[in-house]
Formats: structure tokens, sequence, C-alpha cells
């Protein structure tokens, strides 16, 4: 009997040698990096540290050192929200380095080296470094304490010297972390040595890390503190970095909220911006940006900004806000550049108090001058203001910068209205083309030219107006006055000077040229006259029925300014009723006024006490008096009659005058034509005219 066959098994089958090859290959592949990675995971980094302090200290030219442990470990960035990634989900090799110092540059004498950190940390991407670029998601500083400084020849330990050629690696940091340290920054060309403290913040939705400021800029104490994000992205494209901070320079406060975008090129600012302070010339230390003297000033607006590797381009829009007690809105726009920035824009204001134009040309009081930061200079027996204008700063800018102001005013006095001119700077020169605006019914229009460049004289300025005034109201222009309420009559005017100097007064007090005016029709005051006439009999007359109107036949003025003596060439009032002569000299050098009126009734006057009025004393203290030697022997002569007759006594104060009229076409041709401004460092030769005469040495007494 056959026994029976037992099944045998199945041959088993065996992948072919191709997959068997393919599969071997992969587990190579894929064991090299992971032992790699368990390798480099267990190497002691600590040995690489004098080749790592060595090569980077060679690579940025400054010592290097990492004087803690060095490790590598795998870790995921741990950010959330917005500022998460893909590859933040992914863990990655971190390099930690503790106790890092950075030192300074050779030949730079320091207070400290310009870097130390706790801790420094960062991640790379692996998959980058296969397209030679070393990507870092997150860098992190833990406690780190930064010195940035200058010193006055300009060298800096923030730059890095710049290899001989470019590297085909690239760098890419992402994303930099901040927490609790200190930035000290010293720079002797701007003069600023300041510290801030920074520590982190919690559980704040929009900020992460705040800081508080202490240190002098300019000589001047600087405060404040601030607010910025955790995470600064340094990406071109991602969420803004959140930024707010408050300052205070030396009385001047800045405060400023918004975002930067681009820090990588520290450019895309967006913030409001608010400034106070005393004056707005003290922001030139601040921002290095020219403007002038002016009262207490508070502004806020859009302020936008680009800071390029060449240029910077700032911009502050649609800002209002109040210099003094006057408003003012507009927009400057500020563009670095060479040979110098330019400031370009248009301001305006609805309501400009005069008052607040006084800093402008130190016309000020000394109390408002210690208010906004300058010395006060100003004599108290002086008028014209004699603080000098800071001419060094001329050529750090230039400028076009409209300037409109609907209305001005003046505690009372008269007003000006449409105020409208463009503030010209350029290489140091200052103009003013045109400055027109209306006042008193009427309409002035000037150019004025004001060189400080110190091309001509390094210590003064070259100066030139041209200015003229068409149909004034005389009883506009002087408001004030209540004899000028009854007049009427139009002015019509032209100026015309040249001048070196480094204030107003000195520019004044050395001033060549012309003064011309003409009222040649219209009407005046009868009280006005009488009272200018010492008529006085004619005085109690009219304030008794009533005054009345006087026909202006013409009013003449001449002035001649030679050094900045003013000296009348004709200055005649010509009425119905009477005639007034007036000459002598106004000196602006001294401040001293040396004029004779000399009235000349034209009619029958009841009581005239006939004789010249002297114009005398300062600006500050002018003062009027009647020749008294006139007076004496017209009283004398009065006295006499009344032993003869009672009614004989009034007799020699009755004037009956000649009655002639003398009319505004002889008037005009004596002063001749339109005012000329002789060329600086000449003069003009008074021109002999009907009032020659009356220039002689006043009588004593």
């Amino acid at each position: 009997m056959t026994p029976p066959r037992q099944n045998s098994p199945a041959p088993s089958r065996r992948p072919p040698n191709r997959t068997r090859i393919a599969l071997a290959v992969a587990g190579v592949l894929v064991a090299i990096p992971v032992v790699a990675l368990v390798a480099l995971s267990n190497y002691d980094w600590n040995k690489a540290r004098p080749w790592l302090n060595d090569k980077i200290s060679e690579s940025i030219d400054r010592p290097f050192d990492i004087r803690g442990d060095l490790s590598l470990t795998w870790e995921r960035q741990g950010l959330s929200g917005a500022d998460r990634a893909w590859s933040d989900y992914l863990p990655l090799p971190h390099l930690v380095a503790r106790d890092v110092h950075v030192g300074n540059p050779a030949g730079m004498q320091a207070p400290a080296e310009m870097a130390s950190v706790g801790q420094f940390a960062f991640g790379v991407d692996l998959l980058s470094l296969l397209d030679h670029k070393i990507s870092v998601p997150v860098l992190r500083f833990d406690n780190p304490t930064v010195l940035l400084q200058r010193d006055a020849d300009g060298k800096n330990n923030w730059t890095f010297k710049q290899a001989d050629k470019p590297s085909p690696w690239k760098l890419d940091v992402r994303r930099v972390v901040f927490s609790k340290g200190s930035v000290r920054y010293i720079d002797a060309m701007t003069h600023v040595d300041a510290t801030a403290a920074i520590d982190t913040i919690n559980a704040d939705p929009t900020y992460g890390v705040s800081w508080k400021l202490r240190g002098k800029w300019n000589n001047q104490t600087i405060t404040g503190s601030g607010k910025s994000g955790a995470v600064l992205s340094l990406q071109q494209q991602t969420v803004p970095f959140p930024l707010a901070a408050s300052l205070d320079v030396g009385g001047t406060r800045i405060a400023v909220e918004g975002t930067l975008t681009k820090p990588t090129a520290l450019t895309a600012l967006d913030m409001r911006l608010k400034i106070s302070g005393p004056s707005m010339a003290r922001l030139y230390g601040i921002t290095g940006v020219l403007l002038p003297e002016t009262p207490a000033f508070s502004t806020e607006g859009h302020l936008t900004g680009n800071l390029g590797a060449n240029a910077s381009h700032w911009i502050y829009d649609k800002f209002t806000g109040r210099v003094g007690n006057s408003d003012i809105h507009g927009k400057l726009d500020y563009r670095s550049g060479r040979p110098r920035p330019v400031l370009t824009g248009a301001v305006e204001s609805n309501l400009l108090q005069f008052s607040d134009l006084g800093p402008l040309v130190g016309a000020d009081s000394n109390a408002s001058k210690q208010a906004r930061g300058v010395e006060a200079v100003q004599p108290g027996n002086k008028v014209l203001p004699v603080e000098t204008f800071k001419t060094e700063r001329w050529t750090a800018l230039d400028a076009d910068v409209g300037f409109k102001a609907k209305r001005i005013t003046r505690d009372g006095g008269l007003p000006i209205n449409n105020l409208d001119t463009l503030i010209h700077m350029k290489d140091g020169v200052l103009s003013l083309t045109p400055m027109n605006f209306d006042i008193a019914g009427g309409r002035f229009t000037s150019n004025i030219m004001l060189d400080g460049s110190g091309k001509t004289n390094p210590n003064a300025i070259r100066a030139e107006l041209k200015a003229g005034a068409r149909k004034l109201q005389l009883k506009q222009l002087f408001p004030t006055i209540d004899g000028m309420q009854a007049t009427v009559g139009q002015i019509n005017a032209d100026m015309s000077l040249s001048a070196t100097g480094n204030s107003v007064a000195s520019l004044l007090g050395s001033s060549n040229g012309e003064l011309k005016g003409v009222i040649n029709e219209g009407s005046v005051s009868k009280l006005l006259l009488e009272e200018m006439g010492l008529n006085l009999g004619n005085v109690v007359l009219t304030k008794l029925v009533g005054d009345k109107q006087v026909k202006l036949n013409c009013m003449v003025t001449d002035f001649s300014v030679t050094n900045g003596l003013m000296r009348s060439r004709l200055f005649v009032v010509d009425t119905s009723d009477a005639k007034i002569d007036v000459a002598g000299t106004v000196n602006l050098a001294n401040e001293k006024l040396d004029l004779t009126l000399r009235p000349d009734a034209k009619g029958v006057r009841v009581i005239s006490l006939r004789a010249p009025i002297y114009v005398r004393g300062t600006f500050k203290d002018p003062d009027v008096s009647v020749d008294k030697g006139v007076l004496a022997m017209r009283a004398g002569g009065a006295l006499a009659l009344t032993l003869v007759a009672p009614v004989a006594a009034i007799l020699p104060l009755i004037n009956a005058g000649p009655g002639e009229t003398t009319g505004c076409e002889t008037l005009l041709a004596q002063g001749g034509g339109k005012p000329v401004a002789p060329p600086p460092g000449q003069t003009l030769r008074a021109k002999p005219g009907k009032n020659a005469q009356n220039i002689a040495p006043r009588p004593k007494g």
C-alpha cells in the first residue's frame, strides 16, 4: 500500500533584485540623516566654540565670544495666530548659545562692549540649505544689552565690513523675538546719550514689549516710554509691526502711535503724530527740519515715512494745531538729499493773532522769549527787535512752503486779511515772493529777500525790500484815533530799501532807500486839524457845534533813507482850511525822533497859538512839545494890548491865512518819481525840496 502524499508548502515569492536594491538605498538615505541628526543632537557643541568664535570674529571684524553652553535641540517655533507659518508646525534644529558677547571695532573707544546676550537662539530650515539659503524662521534674544555708538568723525560700531566678493549663500531672517534687556545709544554728532530699558508685556493682544527711555539730547534731558510688538516680522509682506511712544526732549513733547510694515528697510512707517513745545524752532535739534521761532505750539496729524539707504521721505499730512492763539492746518513734505534736504508744502490759518508773529523776528516780549527758550536780550528802552537771526542754520535746508492766513487780528487794532506768501529758501537765501495781504480796505504787496548764506558777510544778512500799498482807507488805518473816524481818503505808497545786519534793529539801522506816500483825495476831520494847529478857540467851537469834514486837497510824504537816517524831503498836508509842513529826521539806528510840524491856517481863527510843534524823544518814549518862545511872544503882545483896549488883546492870537491852496500836482512834482533802493554799499543823496528850508537847527527851549 502506497502511503499518501503529503502536500509540500508553496515556495515563497522573493522581491525582485531591483526592488530590494531600491529599498536598501532608501533605507540608507533615511538612515544617514537620522544618524546624522542623532549625532548632531548628541555632539558636544562646546568643542566647536573656539572655532566658531574665531571665524565669526574674523567675519564681523570685531571680537565675538560665546562664553556659555552651546547646544542643539529640536523645537517648534511656538508662535500662534497671524504670526504662525506652516513651518512653525515642524520641529527644526535649534542652536542655542548662552552668554554671548560682541565687542566694538578696533580703534573705537566705548564705555562698554557692543552687545551681550543672556541667551541667543535660532532655528534653521534644513530644506532651504539645498538652495544655498540660511533660512531662520525665528531669532530670539533673551536679556540683551546693546550699545550703539557713533563718534564725531562718523565712525560707528553697527556697520560691518563688506565681503570682498559676494557670497553664494543668502541669509533670510523672518522674525525676531525680543525679551527683557536694554539698549544704549551714544552719538557724538547729534549729541545723544540715551538708554532704553526693555521689558516684556503679558496678556496684551497688540504689544508684547515695553520700554522706558532716559538720557540727554543736545544737552537737553530726554525721557520717554513706549510699547511695541513682541515679534518683529522681517518679511516684506506680512502683519505690520505695532509701535507707540511718548517722548519729552527739553520740553518738546512727541507722541506717536502706528505701525512699521517693512522693518528690513525701515520703511512704510504709518503713524499718528502729536507734537507740542515752546517753539517750532526747537524741532531743529530733534528732526533737522528748519522751522521759524514761534510761540508755544501743538499739532496733530498723519505721518508716513520711508527711511531709504541714501534718502528718506516723510509726509506730515492733514495736520491741525495751534501756534499761540492762532490755528494752523496743512501738509508738509520732507525729502532728504544732496546738497541739502528739501521741505515743501502748504500751511493755512483761519484766524492768526498778530502777536503770534512776533517771535518770527524777535518782536515778542522778554517773557515770551524766555518761554520759548531764547535769552531775553531786548533792552527796555528799545522798540526794534535786537534778537539775532540764526543764519548758521539757513544752509541746512531748502524749502518751498506756501502760507495763507484768512484773517490776522491785533488785539483791537487793525485787522489784516487774506495774507498770501511763498516761503522760498535756497542755499541760505530766504525769499518771500510775494508777500501780499489786504489791510485798511486796500492791498499791500511786497517782495522780500534775506540773504543769510554768508557769502557776502558771514556775520550778517543782506536784505532787500520792495513794497507798495494801494487804496488804504485813512479811517481804517487808524481805528483807535477818535478824530480819524470822521476821516475819508485813500493812501497810496511805495517803499524800497536795502540793508545789511543780523537783526531787525541792525537791518533798519543800516538801511538805504526811499519811502513815498500820497493821499490825493478825500476829507479830514476839522477837529483833528484844529488840534494839530493849536487853534484853541476853534477847538472849543467845533466841540460845541459839532465836527465836520474839511476837504483834503493832498498829502505827500517823501523820505530818503541813508544809513538808517530817514530825512524828510517833503511832508505836506494841504486842506481847504490849513496846511501843515513836517520836516526833520527819524533815526532808525538809535530810534530817535526829530520832527517839526509847522501849521499854517488859511482862514480866520478865533484864537490861534500857531507855533512850531516838536516831536522828539525816542520810539519808546516820544515827546511832543510846542515852541515856548513863539508862545511867549504872542502871549506878551496880548498882555500889553490889554492895557490899551480889552478887545485888542485877542488880535495877536487871530490868524488870517493867505488863503492860497497848493494843488496835489505841485506837491507830487516836488516829491519826484517812484522810490528806488540803492545797491548794497551805496547811499542816496538827499533831493532838495520845498521843505529844505525847514531842515534847519531847531530853536532851543
